[in-house]
């Protein structure tokens, strides 16, 4: 049915007219809307309503041509099968569950195709069109809400940081090792018409201390040089050593595949200075056949961020970026399981994108689609407004909490989202003596570790407790002091972030479960402390007595 046969139809039922036009004009202005969507891609101002949003999924589905039979196949094999699609393919969007089918809204087909994942399938035109706008609306979203540039440009012509993009329905370690494969594939084909044919297989990381993104690079078959991180003086912070990069280039030179950099991490590490890398590594590529070295950024929940958006826009201004790579869950609130990357340059994406292997879920997507439309570009802008508010008040109770137990927080002005106060005095002496440092340091961060397994116990989430001098291996590569991103950070810490989606009340309930825990916790190394005492003491006279003959 549509708006010209609608008032005929509804007249054979004795409806009047009258009061077919004014239901009418909700689907009028439905339709309308819908319009505006397609023809605008972009973010609407005010979010949808669900009823909304559920409607234009439904159409979109039925689109697809599985939908009608999506979940027939729990049907008796003798059923009459009186649809107007039959298939006989391996892959024909067949769903068992009618809840299953329900909860994705009858696309089974999922998105892209085995050459590409954002090319569009035969039998999915409804899936195909939802990928296609969830991305514009994302790509919008970041723009005008995150404010990242979009200048459109052409081919490999450079442009602001937002202009291009893919949705992979992946996490964004999985996301980085596709990223890598589909820069290696494109460096190869550009390399070898350039004629330079060493193999490109390395990988120059400045550390961050996550397991998934060192493994994302062993994932995509390459090698990891892990650069070390730099302490700059009159702060805690952690971030790039731009003179061990340097050195880096120089070493490895054309068998360098991408350097890879972080502006979304936990304190002490901030971001890194991607501006700087990335007209390092332009002036590096500069007269040089073949593709060059490229540039990736690991921006995963960094788009709340406002300075590490504006140091994104310099990067890409001034210097050379290939690829950023952010999560959507972190960054829009919806389950894990999906990526979005970006980039100034047309081809980068296409070559990710094509070498994606195989078909992709839909439902991240679905996921991103209805929560983007949920929002609105107002709500959106609102989220990230609120974090920036509650980031002073988060700080100030995270100072008053630290003069309470005598310690301190971190001093690292440019991260913003996680915050770090020291542990040092966390740690009890039960009087042991120890033949060496080693097992003294062992004692300190058992008791350290020991009070993050608390707060998880009194179901606080979130919080890292980082001991002193940790090491740790991970694929057979050894890093030491390893939770801080550098070898010899001087404290033990907590961190703590106050991200996107945060409200006021919970930030709230946090710091007062954190102030109580935290006190039990002194309160029980205390009691243990004066029994470690007694006893110690009780030993000790025996000793003496034993010494002068007293029995």
């Amino acid at each position: 049915m549509d708006a010209v046969s609608i008032p005929n139809l509804f007249a054979s039922l004795q409806i009047p007219n009258n009061h077919t036009a004014v239901g009418l004009s909700n689907l009028l202005a439905s339709n309308s809307q819908a319009k505006a969507l397609f023809h605008h891609r972009r973010l609407p101002d005010s979010g949808w309503s669900d009823l909304q949003i559920q409607r234009l999924l439904l159409e979109l589905s039925v689109l697809d041509t599985n939908c009608e039979v999506a979940t027939k196949c729990q049907s008796s094999t003798s059923d009459i099968f009186s649809h107007r699609w039959t298939g006989a393919g391996e892959r024909e969007g067949r769903i068992y569950s009618p809840l299953v089918s329900q909860r994705h809204y009858a696309f089974g087909h999922g998105i892209g195709r085995s050459g590409d994942v954002m090319e569009a399938q035969p039998k999915a035109v409804g899936s195909s069109a939802l990928l296609r706008l969830t991305l514009r609306l994302t790509l919008d979203a970041v723009r005008r809400g995150a404010g990242l540039n979009g200048n459109i440009g052409k081919g490999d012509q450079s442009s602001g940081p937002a202009s291009f993009g893919t949705l992979l329905p992946v996490c964004t370690g999985m996301a980085m090792a596709l990223v890598l494969s589909g820069l290696r594939d494109r460096a190869h084909k550009l390399d070898a018409a350039a004629g330079n044919e060493t193999e490109r297989n390395i990988v120059l990381w400045s550390r961050i201390d996550q397991k998934s993104c060192y493994k994302a690079i062993l994932t995509a078959g390459l090698r990891c040089i892990v650069l070390p991180t730099k302490a700059h003086t009159g702060t805690d912070e952690v971030s790039t050593d731009l003179d061990a990069l340097k050195v880096a280039l120089d070493e490895y030179e054309n068998r360098i595949l991408a350097v890879l950099t972080t502006t979304s991490c936990f304190c002490p590490r901030v971001p890194d200075e991607v501006d700087a890398v990335a007209k390092m590594i332009q002036t590096w590529n500069e007269g040089k056949d073949g593709i060059g070295i490229s540039h990736v950024i690991n921006h995963a929940y960094g788009l709340q961020c406002q300075s590490t958006n504006k140091l994104l826009n310099r990067a890409c201004n001034i210097g050379r970026v290939d690829a950023i790579i952010c999560s959507t869950d972190k960054n829009f609130l919806v389950p894990v399981g999906g990526a979005l990357i970006m980039s100034p340059n047309y081809n980068v994406i296409e070559s990710i994108s094509q070498n994606y292997p195989g078909r992709a879920s839909a439902s991240p997507i679905i996921d991103l689609f209805i929560t983007l439309l949920s929002m609105g570009l107002d709500g959106y802008k609102r989220i990230l407004d609120e974090r920036i508010r509650l980031t002073g008040l988060f700080r100030h109770r995270l100072e008053e909490l630290a003069d309470l137990f005598g310690e301190r927080v971190l001093i690292c002005p440019r991260n913003t989202i996680s915050f770090g106060i020291t542990l040092d005095n966390l740690v009890v002496q039960d009087g042991t003596k120890y033949d060496s440092e080693q097992p003294q340091q062992e004692e300190r961060n058992k008791q350290v570790t020991k009070f993050g397994s608390m707060l998880f116990t009194r179901c606080i989430s979130g919080t890292r407790v980082v001991p002193r001098n940790e090491s740790k291996v991970i694929s057979g590569h050894t890093f030491h002091g390893f939770g801080s991103s550098h070898e010899q950070f001087p404290h033990a810490y907590m961190t703590s972030a106050c991200a996107v989606g945060m409200s006021e009340g919970e930030m709230n309930e946090f710091f007062v479960r954190l102030e109580r825990s935290w006190k039990e916790y002194c309160a029980k190394r205390k009691k243990e402390s004066k029994k470690w005492r007694k006893e110690d003491g009780y030993i000790e006279g025996n000793m003496q007595d034993l010494a002068m003959g007293n029995t």
